[in-house]
């Protein structure tokens, strides 16, 4: 018996020596950052998502091929299908979330219900979460929410420049007074998220605010625009998602409302959503930030170097390549790569950055026109600063036309009124941090100037 134990310890010793020698020849192994893909590609909303995640990793595939990765470490990624689901997107989040060397590097839902369902979760793991134009809007008060990102523009603000924009077509704010606008909203979280604020504006400016939901997935409603016809609104705000969008552009015809009196959010305002329903989308109107189109440096790059010699990226149809929800993902890809880059001036050039040293690089995001420009997005993305009291960054607004073939940009960009806005967003947070039992960030606070959290709050959160 000690004779075996003893051959058993020379033949481990041995193999560790050889271990240990081979290890002299390897070569070091390249960084590598990981990011998690909550996507989906089938069901009712995939146009929106295969477009969204094809964008998206197709400008992780540009700068691993044309820059070698970000300083030198390997962008990887991996898709797990919610199908737009909740509990799904739960179980994505879960199953990928301790996945490459350094866990997964940032989650981005493309859903608010999802974004919803995982705010406690990512909380308490560390994990910054973007939910880029989508998601809970009071979260844009880092102080509360310090690993949720409504990055770009909340939609809160997006609906405050959407009344502005129904203001300048009346020929001033002060003609809104007495006017009708019909919300026409998917029944989801999403689709609610806006109530609170058409409420507030309805108040101020003195017209009449009808909300009619339209249950999951919207491809009935027959009755919703019935009873717009009866109610004969000024405007109808289309908050559709998915097949929604089409069904509710067909519809419309048919009970004789024009398209160019309805204003659709982002998420309406897709090729994807227009084309399918034909001459009766020619005239709608949506809300956009960013334009469609591949005259972008950007966009050229991921067709030389992803697409080039023949080779295949992430989209399977090529032609919707600069279509809206391509362009969105890109956008995506450039928040995602920039705030790695970002971080890694701080922490190190080179090094695989924990989803915690990532979520500073969010929050210290300075993405002004000159480095739009270096990024070949100029026209594309508007400029965007972020902090511990801002985790929006910007909150501009552009509408755009369907002219039946294409989207025309119609506006420049359009400011929130944050007199409105910030204000709903404080106070909600705040109540949010009472019913948590948050303590608001002050002072420094995991590595960013936070300021003074103002007594007002105090109160709300105290329950003084």
């Amino acid at each position: 018996m000690k004779r075996e134990s003893f051959k058993s310890c020379r033949i481990g010793l041995a193999l560790v020596a050889a271990v240990a020698l081979a290890g002299a020849f390897v070569p070091t192994q390249a960084a590598e950052q990981f990011i998690p893909m909550l996507s989906y590609r089938v069901g009712p909303y995939a146009p929106g998502g295969s477009g969204f995640f094809g964008g998206y990793i197709d400008y992780l595939d540009m700068i691993n091929k044309r820059d070698g990765g970000v300083n030198g470490v390997k962008l990887t990624w991996e898709e797990c299908e919610t199908e737009y689901k909740n509990d799904r997107g739960v179980e994505c989040y879960e199953r990928l979330k301790g996945k490459g060397p350094t866990g997964g590097t940032v989650f981005t839902p493309l859903s608010t219900g999802i974004t919803y369902s995982l705010i406690e979760r990512a909380t308490a793991d560390k994990i910054p979460v973007i939910s880029m134009g989508y998601g809970r809007t009071d979260a844009s008060d880092g102080r509360i929410f310090p690993y949720i990102f409504p990055l770009v523009t909340n939609y809160w603000s997006q609906n405050t420049a959407k009344i502005k924009f129904i203001g300048m077509r009346e020929g001033g704010m002060d003609k809104l007074k007495g006017k009708k606008i019909a919300n026409l909203y998917h029944g989801s979280a999403y689709g609610k998220e806006t109530i609170p604020v058409l409420d507030i504006q309805a108040k101020k400016y003195g017209f009449e605010v009808k909300h009619i939901e339209v249950p999951h997935p919207g491809n009935e409603q027959q009755s919703q625009w019935l009873e717009i016809r009866r109610y004969k609104p000024d405007w109808v705000i289309l908050r559709g998602w998915g097949v929604m969008n089409p069904t509710a552009l067909k519809t419309a015809q048919k009970v004789g409302f024009p398209a160019d009196r309805i204003v659709g959010v982002w998420w309406s305002g897709a090729e994807e959503d227009v084309i399918p329903a034909g001459d009766a989308a020619k005239g709608f109107i949506s809300a956009a930030f960013h334009p469609s189109g591949r005259d972008f440096p950007v966009i050229q790059d991921i067709l030389k170097h992803v697409y080039g010699g023949g080779n295949r990226g992430n989209m399977t149809d090529q032609s919707r390549i600069g279509q809206q929800y391509f362009n969105r993902g890109v956008i995506q890809g450039i928040l995602t790569v920039e705030a790695i880059r970002t971080a890694q001036e701080k922490f190190g050039r080179g090094k695989s950055l924990t989803p915690e040293q990532v979520r500073w690089g969010i929050e210290n995001l300075n993405i002004d026109e000159k480095r739009i420009r270096q990024l070949g997005a100029f026209g594309l993305l508007q400029p965007l600063k972020v902090s511990c009291q801002d985790h929006e960054g910007g909150g501009a607004v552009k509408f755009q036309q369907w002219d039946g073939e294409r989207w025309k940009v119609i506006s420049d960009w359009i400011p929130s009124d944050q007199s409105i806005v910030r204000p709903m967003i404080e106070e909600s947070a705040a109540r949010y941090a009472k019913e948590k039992g948050i303590k608001p960030r002050e002072g420094t606070s995991l590595g960013s100037d936070c300021g003074n959290y103002p007594e007002h709050l105090k109160k709300i959160v105290s329950g003084g």
